[in-house]
């Protein structure tokens, strides 16, 4: 990969939880101060990996690190075993520790997709080192400040005999529920050539990355999370491998306006994307791009 990328990624939520607090009750996160609704680079991370798992079925070199109940030292043993490595440590450090942990780093970046991706720290049991991660994200965070929503729900079954002997005649449980009627999130990502190249994640992920955030929540439909939607994906491409222009310089071009103020927002439309002061259709269509100069393009995904 010999391009910087730096890219802005929308997605909404419709009648849902996009990622709850666990130290809150389960309640949808947001900003203290502002209100607005705030979705973690963890989440989207989560999501990212479990796309590329279901689609190439947990095989090399596809496999995810961080999932489900994986024993992550069992993962580093591998790494050792499959170069014939003595996964203790004792030999490595009779003849040359660091040259095994460099081995078994780069064996877990060939076979682990977010490994290559994101990055992990594997220095905990058989030490596998540290990998700096090419793709990096931020929070997502609400163009608009949320309002949770909090309902009563009702379990009409009970889980035992002796619950269904105390309610007697009404087996009714009640529960709460919390959901956002309607948010539109925006979240930055970057990319570095030079951490890619480090790590092996080539062209082929970048492209599976970007199916994977096109597609990810359609895989990932869940009663708590409502109706969640990629919504618009921009790319910024610099040809120089170590980036044309700052990030931040970038992402002050696009701009996300309400059509209405006076009406609380409750759909994509209810929002115009703006770049450079005009509207994005005019500016690049979907599946296009246009060239910004200075050796930089603009790609829309979405």
């Amino acid at each position: 990969m010999q391009n910087r990328y730096d890219f802005i990624y929308l997605f909404d939520v419709k009648d849902g939880n996009p990622n709850g607090d666990p130290d809150a009750g389960n309640l949808p996160r947001v900003d203290a101060e502002t209100g607005h609704g705030l979705v973690t680079d963890v989440a989207l991370k989560r999501k990212i990996r479990n796309f590329v798992g279901l689609m190439h079925d947990e095989q090399p070199p596809y496999e995810i690190y961080v999932k489900e109940k994986a024993i992550l030292n069992k993962q580093h043993e591998r790494a050792y075993q499959a170069l014939g490595m003595d996964a203790s440590g004792k030999e490595g450090k009779r003849k040359g520790g660091a040259d095994q942990v460099e081995k078994a780093r780069q064996w877990m970046c060939k076979n682990f997709f977010d490994v290559r991706t994101f990055g992990a720290v594997m220095s905990t049991g058989t030490n596998c080192g540290q990998v700096r991660g090419p793709v990096q994200l931020i929070f997502g965070r609400s163009v608009d400040p949320v309002i949770s929503s909090e309902h009563a729900i009702t379990r009409m079954a009970v889980t035992t005999e002796g619950e269904a002997e105390k309610q007697q005649g009404d087996n009714r449980t009640m529960g709460r529920k919390f959901t956002v009627p309607y948010g539109l999130y925006r979240t930055h990502g970057f990319i570095s050539a030079p951490l890619a190249e480090q790590t092996g994640f080539s062209d082929d992920d970048l492209e599976l990355l970007w199916k994977s955030l096109e597609q990810m929540f359609e895989h990932d439909r869940s009663a708590a999370r409502g109706q969640m939607s990629a919504r618009t994906l921009l790319l910024f491409k610099h040809d120089d491998r170590l980036g044309n222009a700052p990030a931040h310089a970038l992402f002050d071009r696009v701009s996300v306006q309400r059509t209405n103020p006076e009406l609380p927002a409750r759909e994509f439309a209810d929002y115009q994307i703006r770049f450079d002061d005009q509207p994005l259709d005019e500016a690049v269509r979907a599946r296009g791009s246009r060239d910004l100069g200075n050796g930089i393009t603009l790609i829309r995904r979405i």
